[in-house]
């Protein structure tokens, strides 16, 4: 029985004297030792403990010793602790050793332990056996399995520990003397036993027996087959070995790479901007550029609508990193930069990452960055999208838009984020860096040698840290590698973050120019959490690693980019020490800074233990194979370096970093006590201590393999690397990333698997997908279980802790959520549950990007004369140890194939295509003192050879090669068979390839095949005695990978490279038998990439069969070379190559249209030839291609054998070809068909209900009105049904109208609509509703279903975790305040009746926001058009550019089918063998046609101007006819409303390509193209949807809504009868119709224009053809009255959208009766209007001015206020402003002024109603505004002339708002602002009947009034509250105002005119003013009246009185005496 034995002998070094007790813990069990009493210094314990175990022991499991003082009463205080890992003990099984603790808080203390420990593993096999020994498949050697628990599914095994070929090195146990301490126990600190232990405890190291059955089981396949996981069978049926790891194909870096992008932002309007009477404007910047819009007079909700567009040419990181800037401006003009209100910020990635990259009238929240105290500045609403190339944007539609603004609900912010955001600090600290390059030329450092007389470093570095649009810099340290800055970068900024990457750059000072030396880029999102258990971003203090170009200084750096972070750095250029964290700041602690400029402070120095304990790391790497290495390169000898850091860089001036050579001192200082223990004797850890690093290979010249590419002649020699370096030890941070990668990697190889079964039609897709999903359940609890056991490492920042956790939770979660839905998958769910499943992988792969570096990248470099040509960058972590197996990354121990690549921007575009060279490469990167078998992974067969200046301890030293005795031979056969849509490599537009395959150093070609992009070769290529070093069974499971390369042949010059694939042939050892079920192998798809692009797919088979003893004559023979012509090739043999069966191929050839010319010839004669596998078919010739482009034969077929399984189908290629004189002819274009699935014909099913004949199906109309059933209204409220029901009965129509009058009384009479008011565009609006009612029920479906889901998994999952919960909750909230919005909106609409009488009974059509093509699946139904392309096919992403090489098109259609064919189709009555089955299709004869094109407007019209706008119009081309309307452009508009209608003759099929583009009109030059759309006609016109012209809804003969068509409904219902040979129509009574065998019903009716009601049928047609789809066999869904949105693009802007055009086309053939006049849909006029605003009264104004005499304060009021008639009363309770001179009275002079917005200029004031002491003022005073108003907008528009430079004036829309202020006079000074009040006319409050009533509620809760529209009730009266904010930004009441509003028509305003002011006509009386007003000098006597009466009456009163009594007083006192005296003398 294995067991460990512990035997404690004493503790030394005690302080105290007491009594001790020792706790020994291993795996979870303690034991406790007996009581030592009475001890002082030393307890002697002497007590040995007995652990039986029952698995091997791990060499990182731990021993733990804690040391207690003992108490009987009180608990015991712990000592010290000692930890272990038991790594030396499971190699020697025997150790002694003394070794000090380590207190509570982690410190080293003085007292020591004495332990020896002895381990008994069951064999004695100690100090032999490899790590790799937890087998994961069972492995018999020793006797038992060894599992470790669950890891069956991950299906690796390692190579077997010692195999006859390798040395058995330190084989026999050495134990150790007893030494002072041991270097390798790794004192691990404190370790938190408690939970760790329990969690280990659960772990058993063995699995239980019936564990085992268990699994057994599961692989047996005896449980039901949906428990069998597929992956973890196949994962330990195929993949056994696993000494390689898998090649990447993706070649190029695409991340340097400029892109094209397009950012539009529309500024819509501002609310609630802080200031008075302010004139702002906008400042939009996107990085740096900026951008303006005009300034708006004296408001702060200032309406713009102004669009703005940024082109940038730049990166993608470069483009999300810029900062979108939003500032508004206060009073800016040329001369002075105005104040700044505020501002908001966001980057250029936050916006990329919202659904449709797009934020859709949002509010902005402005703040202001000097004051963050301040709070919110206002708000700014806007639209921000951003376009890359190819993304399509779905805008919503741009209608009327009358959404209440409720600010709150829309706020500009990402989902998820609060609208309160905080300001918080972000602080940045920079410690230190070092492993700096040289930044200067040796020249210049011999300079400077010579002048300053000392070797200085050559660089002078700085930080630059740069965040939100703001930059900080360190100080500079001036010649330092190793610069010590210890500064922090402090920003401040809101909280949460918009802006998500902050870039710390290392830059070196010089006095030219500052260089980067470094970039690196820190992802907030990584270092923070913002879940319930989230943390706020921190990070380190850690190491971050820069990569950049090489270090070789030059002064012309080709690769600068790289290091300003832009694409794959190809070299370490230094590392840099930081931390960050964040703060949220108290704005109201008063000693807090308000501004948020960058600020630089110093912080204190951090310790060096603070990042981790350093370690010495070792990487080793052996070279086995250099294969397809660029001939470019030359023929000098090539070697290869390995560097990690800058170990091992021996060109590029290692600045070996002093600090290493220091900490290693350190190092061995801080050990003095403990030896430095390496390996098993100590003379050995002496020769390791200076092991001298070998990082180069020998130099070696390249041998040819073909004309491409060389090898190095390595054979059995392979040539060895190793590397020592110094590290922090952080592994730990790889390990998680290594676990969560693998499971990752996993998920993601299952999950293609699921698609590809899916994509192949396979059985069980489910199946596979449940395996996937247990899979990673399994892998997650596996990390959580791992991942717990790092706790207490020492260099652990916040983030590691934090990060750890917030993963475990993910995890926990994870796998939870993974079982729940494991349960749900099935048949039907698979592509949903699939989806689900991939937001897993997107997230496990966001968690495992560590963002703290530990070790840097590892990077092999070829040279050749000494010049660095080539390079791969390995991660460290990919090649990292560990002894638990899923920590290990995933290429450490692993032969890889590595493919190297040109260094930054010689990587772009085609020579980043071919290969540098491939290497199989192996390595292996761990501790030094873990490195006993590095070479475990190595394929077996080796003998290592050291450097011969080893000396002594040979055995101890790495090799510098290895030599293979043990080869197998092999012979390799690759069955080339096809390859399918290949890039186009010649001007042709074809290719003619060939494929090259390499296998190891061998290299074999295919024939060339010439004009095709679908070669078949049908090829056997046989590689004779190919040499593979390593053990047979080995290379049986894992062989080395195949490369294949598909070429283009050239005649002159060198093969063109098309793409490459990666291939493991199949293998056969000599003893195996070649047959079934691995052979022969099948073929397969293997896709072809070129760059980062596919280019490709190849199909083809290979077989590697080993060559035995009796040589080749034991392999299966090979069918010779038959085929005589072409000469040795060998065929696939029959095995392999699929089976064939024959087919027909029809094509129905139509025409050719738009054939470009032809090396300046234009095309004459063309001819199409068709070719599928050989076999073909040539159309008839086209003979004046001018004159008619269609073919005379429309059908011709051809028999060709295919393959049975259709996913081999062969491609079928269409060529056309030009006839030209001489018999010559000459390609003009190609098409291939790579997949023929579609045209497969399939037998209609008879037993389908669309054959159904059983009865007639009443198809029941009653219902619901006729236009619900179709899909565009969609109902929001009960209340909102805008439209009528058609089929009611007039008498029921009447009563409801007189209902409707007896309900509402009088004002009901002037709602009924009145059918002449009616125009298209109350149908285009009333249908836009609908449209955007529609979508947003849709988003409301969507965002419901989701929710359901995701409830589902929470309610289902074990403990539904609390991030579910938080989303779903965060959903429901959202959906909340939508469905309340949805309501509101709802309401509007059904209050419609009250607010747009339009809405009533309206007749919609459809509106499109897309393509009508995109509805109809572009009209292919049953022509389909293929392009026909030419030339080189464009670089690799760039697929957009295909346009460019469309040479015409091909319009046909293609039919296969399998022979022979059913009889029942041809027997069918009128089937014409001549068409094949291409029955019923209409001839090709020319045809004329009148083409009708409707414009109705375009919207985001990309500007064409400096100023930023456009001056649009449109032009229509067909054919030869082009109409320009120019003189009819729409000046400054990018949203122009053109509303016209074009008619022009065409023939088709001469003419069929229509184009409509906007052209921006320019006084000066020639017009810009703004953007054009192409329109097929023909495709639309011979669609079975007919879409000639939509059919409406209802049918009317007069109106708005008349019948476009020359053809009634019932003719069109006729002929689409005739045409479907179906049955009816059969008009029946009682209005029904019966058309084949479905009943319709409908109205029979019809009104014309004088009101008489007749008889008819075509309402009922009209209900058949509307419900079209529904008849049987011939029922689609006809093309309906509509409009469609289609985007505009421009040529030069490949790609990126330039705004869309609404618009549709009617098409009438010219044998037709004519139609009628085109429809009016020309702009609706605006209606003149003028509003009359009477002022009677003010009150309660507030007195501001001081009186001269009096010091009362007074304020002169006047009212500042449209044709709008609005009469000022009075005002009332105005503030008074003014003190009076003399009296200290407070007084105003009160006026009011009043304007329109957007009228500013035309404001008018009332007179000035002087000293108005109480507030009050009289005015009866008319304002007159006429306008101009938009009914169905509710938008007032206005033409004006923008400058007096201005060519012509421009219109702008604006909503209605009338303001209203009010304004203190002064004579001498600027007029102060009082208050103002803005009315919206359309919606504003009801004044109040007195002003007593009046208050600022009726402001403030403006949404839960009632409001009222000046349009319906036409006059009001009313008090209104003035209201101004104060210092504090609150509103406060400065006064009330009595006015009357007027609106009249301008036809009313000429009947009735009235004056201004107080004049004629139809003048006001004289307000009755108090006297007082008057100024005191013109009437003092009145003044002082006033003063005496108002002021002081009761005071003289009093003062009379008071004079009286003293009077009385004082005669009293005067007269006493005397009556005294008279009275005492008796006088």
């Amino acid at each position: 029985m294995m067991a460990l034995m512990v035997h404690l002998k004493a503790v030394d070094h005690l302080r105290g004297k007491g009594d001790r007790i020792a706790k020994v813990s291993f795996r979870g069990l303690s034991f406790y030792s007996r009581v030592v009493e009475n001890c002082e210094e030393v307890a002697n314990f002497n007590e040995t403990f007995r652990w039986p175990i029952a698995s091997r022991l791990d060499g990182n499991e731990m021993l733990e010793i804690q040391v207690y003082n003992y108490s009987k009463v009180f608990s015991n205080r712990l000592v010290g602790t000692f930890s272990m890992v038991l790594q030396k003990v499971a190699e020697e099984g025997h150790l002694e050793l003394t070794d000090t603790l380590i207190d509570d808080n982690n410190f080293l203390i003085k007292t020591s332990v004495t332990i020896e420990i002895r381990y008994q593993p069951v064999d004695r096999t100690a100090g032999v056996w490899s790590d790799g020994e937890l087998l994961d498949v069972p492995d018999d050697r020793d006797g038992f399995f060894t599992f470790e628990s669950d890891s069956l599914l991950s299906g690796h095994s390692h190579g077997s520990g010692s195999s006859p070929g390798r040395t058995l090195q330190g084989s026999i146990p050495t134990f150790r003397k007893a030494g002072k301490g041991v270097f390798s126990a790794m004192k691990l600190g404190k370790i938190k036993s408690s939970r760790d232990d329990h969690k280990r405890g659960d772990e058993p190291a063995v699995l239980d027996m019936d564990d085992l059955d268990r699994k057994a089981i599961r692989l047996a396949g005896t449980l039901e087959p949906d428990t069998i996981s597929l992956a973890s069978v196949t994962a330990v049926t195929t993949n056994v070995s696993n000494k390689r790891s898998k090649p990447d194909i993706k070649m190029e870096p695409s991340s340097g790479r400029p892109v094209d992008y397009q950012i539009s932002i529309t500024i819509i309007e501002a609310r609630q901007l802080i200031g008075l009477n302010m004139d702002p404007v906008v400042c939009v910047e996107v990085g740096d550029d900026k951008k303006y819009t005009s300034m708006k007079e004296s408001t702060n909700c200032p309406y713009y609508n102004e669009y703005f567009v940024f082109d940038f040419h730049v990166p993608p990181d470069v483009m999300f990193d810029k900062i979108i800037k939003l500032s508004v401006i206060h009073s800016k003009n040329l001369l002075r930069s105005g104040t700044l209100v505020g501002t908001f910020k966001m980057d250029v990635g936050t916006v990329y990452s919202q659904p449709e990259h797009q934020f859709y009238h949002k509010w902005a929240i402005l703040s202001d960055p000097n004051d963050i105290t301040a709070g919110c500045k206002g708000y700014i609403k806007c639209d921000i999208a951003v376009v890359g190339k190819g993304d399509n944007i779905k805008t919503p539609h741009k209608a009327n838009e009358t959404d209440e603004d409720d600010l709150e609900g829309n706020l500009l912010l990402p989902e998820g984020i609060p609208a309160e955001r905080q300001w918080a600090r972000f602080y940045v600290k920079i410690y230190r860096a070092e492993g700096l390059p040289k930044m200067n030329t040796s020249l210049m450092a011999n300079v400077k040698k010579a002048i300053i007389g000392e070797n200085r470093d050559l660089v002078d570095p700085y930080v630059q840290v740069q965040y939100a649009g703001q930059k900080g810099k360190t100080s500079v340290q001036k010649s330092s590698y190793e610069p010590i800055w210890n500064e922090q970068v402090v920003f401040t900024e809101l909280f949460p973050p918009l802006c998500k990457r902050l870039k710390v750059q290392i830059r070196d000072s010089d006095k030219v120019n500052d260089v980067a030396i470094g970039t690196h880029f820190i992802d907030l999102r990584k270092i923070s959490n913002d879940g319930d258990k989230g943390f706020l971003p921190t990070f380190g203090p850690a190491w971050v690693n820069m990569y950049g170009s090489t270090r070789q200084y030059t002064l012309m750096d080709e690769h600068q980019d790289l290091n300003d972070g832009l694409g794959e750095g190809v070299s370490f250029r230094a590392r840099l020490l930081l931390s960050i964290a964040v703060e949220i700041l108290d704005i109201s602690s008063p000693e807090i800074l308000c501004s948020t400029d960058v600020q630089v402070e110093m912080v204190s120095n951090i310790s060096e233990s603070a990042t981790g304990k350093m370690e010495e790391f070792f990487v080793f790497g052996s070279f086995l194979e250099a294969t397809m290495i660029d001939r470019k390169i030359g023929d000098k000898p090539i070697s290869f370096e390995i560097t990690i850091g800058n170990y091992g860089n021996q060109i590029d001036g290692v600045n070996k970093p002093s600090s290493v050579r220091r900490k290693k001192k350190d190092a061995e200082n801080e050990e003095e006590e403990s030896e430095l223990i390496q390996n098993s004797s100590e003379d050995e850890a002496e020769e390791d201590a200076d092991l001298v690093s070998v990082s180069t290979t020998p130099p070696m010249k390249p041998v040819i393999t073909d004309r491409n590419y060389f090898h190095l002649p390595y054979f059995e020699k392979k040539p060895c690397i190793y590397i020592k370096s110094w590290w922090q030890d952080q592994r730990r941070r790889l390990y998680n990333s290594n676990m969560m990668d693998k499971i990752a990697d996993k998920l993601e190889e299952g999950l293609n698997d699921v698609q590809e079964v899916i994509k192949t039609e396979k059985a069980f897709p489910e199946r596979r997908l449940r395996g996937v999903l247990e899979e990673l359940s399994v892998g997650c609890s596996r990390f959580v279980t791992l991942a717990n056991k790092d706790i207490g490492q020492s260099g652990r920042t916040k983030l590691d802790r934090e990060r750890l956790k917030s993963c475990m939770r993910e995890m926990d979660s994870m796998g939870q959520q993974a079982k729940q839905i494991r349960t749900q998958v099935k048949k039907n769910t698979v592509r949903d549950k699939l989806k689900l499943a991939q937001n897993f992988l997107q997230k496990l792969r966001f968690l495992a990007d560590e963002p703290q570096h530990s070790i840097p990248d590892v990077f092999v470099w070829m040279m050749s004369n000494h010049k660095r040509i080539a390079y791969a960058r390995i991660p460290s972590k990919d090649i990292l140890y560990s002894m638990v197996d899923e920590e290990t990354g995933k290429d450490c121990s692993k032969v890889k194939a590595v493919f190297l690549k040109l260094p930054g921007k010689k990587g772009f575009g085609p020579a980043g295509w071919t290969v540098q060279a491939k290497l199989e490469l192996y390595l292996w990167l761990g501790l030094n003192k873990q490195r006993k078998d590095f070479l475990s992974g190595l394929p077996n067969g080796f003998e290592e050879m050291k450097s011969a200046k080893a000396g002594l301890s040979l055995h101890t030293m790495p090799p510098v090669s290895l030599v293979y005795n043990m080869k197998q031979v092999f012979q390799l056969r690759a069955h080339m068979y096809q390859a399918r849509s290949l890039f186009a490599a010649d001007s042709s537009g074809l290719s003619d390839p060939f494929a090259r395959v390499f296998f190891s150093t061998h290299s074999q070609v295919t024939e060339v095949l010439g004009e095709t992009l679908c070669p078949t070769w049908d090829q056997l290529l046989v590689f004779d005695d190919v040499e593979l070093f390593g053990e047979a069974s080995e290379l049986r499971d894992d062989p080395p990978i195949i490369v294949v390369e598909i070429y283009d042949q050239d005649t002159v010059g060198k093969a063109e490279f098309i793409g490459r694939t990666f291939a493991k042939p199949t293998i056969k050892m000599c003893e195996e038998h070649y047959g079934p079920p691995r052979f022969p192998p099948q073929l397969e798809y293997y896709q072809v990439y070129r760059g980062n692009s596919t280019a490709g797919e190849l199909l083809a088979a290979f077989e590697l069969l080993q060559i035995g003893q009796g040589g080749r004559a034991d392999l299966p023979p090979l069918e010779g070379p038959t085929d005589s012509e072409h000469g040795p090739i060998i065929a696939v043999p029959l095995g392999i190559r699929p089976v064939l069966s024959r087919y027909r191929i029809e094509v129905l050839f139509w025409g050719l249209r738009d054939l470009k010319r032809i090396n300046l010839a234009q095309v004459d004669r063309p001819r199409v030839d068709i070719e599928c596998a050989g076999k073909g078919v040539q159309s008839a010739l086209i003979q004046n291609y001018k004159k008619n482009p269609n073919f005379s034969t429309l059908v011709k077929w051809f028999e060709v054998d295919l393959p049975e399984n259709e996913l081999l189908h062969p491609p079928l290629n269409i060529r056309v070809v030009d006839c030209r004189a001489f018999g010559r002819y000459i390609l003009v274009g190609s098409h291939a068909v790579t997949t023929l699935r579609r045209f497969i014909y399939s037998t209609p099913d008879k037993t389908s209900n669309n054959w159904a004949t059983a009865g007639d199906i009443i198809v029941n109309m009653d219902t619901e009105p006729l236009v619900r059933k179709m899909d565009t209204v969609v109902k929001l409220d009960a209340t909102s049904d805008t439209v009528v029901k058609v089929d009611m009965t007039e008498e029921e129509s009447d009563k409801k109208k007189k209902k409707k009058k007896k309900k509402k009384g009088e004002v009901e009479e002037e709602e009924e609509t009145d059918e002449r008011m009616l125009d298209w565009w109350s149908k285009y609006f009333a249908s836009i509703e609908t449209l955007k009612g529609k979508l947003r029920a849709q988003e409301a479906a969507q965002a419901e279903a989701e929710e359901r889901e995701d409830l589902e998994i929470a309610a289902e999952a074990a403990e539904p975790d609390d991030l579910l919960l938080k989303g779903s909750k965060t959903k429901e909230k959202s959906k909340d305040k939508k469905s309340s919005k949805d309501k509101k909106k709802g309401h509007q609409a059904a209050d419609g009746t009250d607010n747009e009488p339009v809405k009533s009974r309206v007749d919609e059509l459809v509106v499109y926001n897309k393509e009508l093509e995109s509805e109809y699946g572009t009209f292919e139904d049953w022509l389909h058009t293929f392009n026909l392309y030419r030339g080189k096919a464009g670089d690799d992403d760039e697929h957009a550019l295909d346009d460019d090489r469309i040479v015409g098109r091909f319009k046909g259609s293609l039919c296969m089918y399998k022979l022979p064919l059913s009889e029942e189709i041809t027997r069918e009555a009128g089937f014409d063998p001549n068409m094949g089955m291409f029955q019923s299709i209409p001839h090709n004869d020319p045809i004329n046609v009148l083409v009708r094109v409707y414009v109705v407007r375009a919207t985001d019209l990309h500007p064409a101007d400096i100023n930023g706008k456009a001056d649009p119009y449109i032009v229509i081309k067909l054919g030869k006819s082009e109409v320009k309307d120019k003189e009819n452009y729409i000046s400054k508009q990018l949203n122009p409303v053109f509303g016209k209608s074009f008619d022009i003759e065409a023939t088709f099929p001469m003419e069929s390509m229509l184009t409509v583009s906007v052209y921006d009109w320019d006084l000066v030059g020639t017009d810009d193209l703004i953007g054009e759309t192409k329109i097929d006609l023909e495709n639309r016109f011979y669609s079975k949807y007919r879409a000639t012209c939509g059919i409406s809804a209802n049918y009317s003969v007069h109106g708005y809504n008349v019948w476009r068509d020359p053809m009634k409904p019932s003719q069109i219902l006729a002929k689409l009868c005739k045409d479907g040979k179906i049955d009816g129509p059969h008009y029946g009574p009682g209005g029904k119709v019966k058309v084949a065998n479905r009943i319709f019903l409908g109205a029979t009716e019809l009104e014309d224009e004088n009101g008489l009601k007749k008889q008819t049928e075509e309402h009922l047609a009209l209900t058949v053809l509307n419900r079209w789809e529904e008849i049987p066999r011939v029922g689609c869904k006809l093309v309906r009255e509509h409009v469609e949105t289609r985007p505009l693009l421009n040529p030069d802007k490949p790609g990126i959208e330039q705004g869309r055009v609404e618009m549709w086309v009617d098409m009438f053939p010219m044998d037709m009766p004519a139609p009628g006049p085109a429809i009016d849909i020309s702009p609706r006029k605006p209606k003149r209007y003028e509003l009359r605003v009477i002022i009677w009264n003010t009150d309660e104004v507030i007195l501001e001015d001081d009186d001269y005499f009096t010091g009362e304060k007074s304020s002169d009021i006047f009212v500042r206020g449209f044709e709008l008639r609005v009469v000022i009363w009075n005002t009332d309770d105005v503030i008074l402003e003014d003190d009076a001179f003399m009296t200290g009275e407070k007084m105003s002079d009160i006026y009011v002024r009043g304007w329109l917005k957007g009228q500013q200029e035309d404001k008018q004031d009332t007179d000035v109603h002087y000293h108005s002491l109480t507030g009050e003022g009289n005015f009866n005073w008319r304002f007159v505004f006429p306008f101009d108003y938009l009914m169905a907008e509710e938008k007032i528009v206005i033409s004006k002339k923008e400058s007096m430079f201005s060519w012509d004036e421009t219109e702008y829309k604006i909503p209605p708002r009338l303001t209203l202020q009010v304004w203190d006079a002064d004579h001498f000074s600027a007029d102060d602002f009082l208050g103002a009040i803005e009315l919206d006319l359309n919606r504003f409050p009801r004044g109040a009947k007195t002003a007593k009533q009046c208050s600022l509620n009726m402001i403030r809760n403006e949404h839960e009034l009632p409001t009222i529209s000046i349009f319906k009730q036409k006059r009001v009266k009313g008090w209104w509250p003035f209201a101004a904010r104060d210092e504090n930004d609150d509103l406060e009441l400065t006064g009330k105002v009595e006015a009357e509003l007027h609106l009249v028509t301008a036809e009313e305003a000429e009947k009735s005119p009235v004056g201004l002011g107080r004049n004629e006509p139809d003048p006001l009386e004289k307000p009755n003013r108090p006297d007082t007003t008057f100024l005191w000098f013109l009437s003092p006597l009145k003044a002082i009246r006033y003063l005496v009466c108002n002021r002081y009456k009761w005071l003289i009163i009093k003062i009379v009185l008071a004079l009286l009594l003293l009077i009385m007083l004082g005669l009293f006192l005067y007269s006493m005496p005397g009556y005294l005296v008279k009275k005492l003398l008796g006088a």
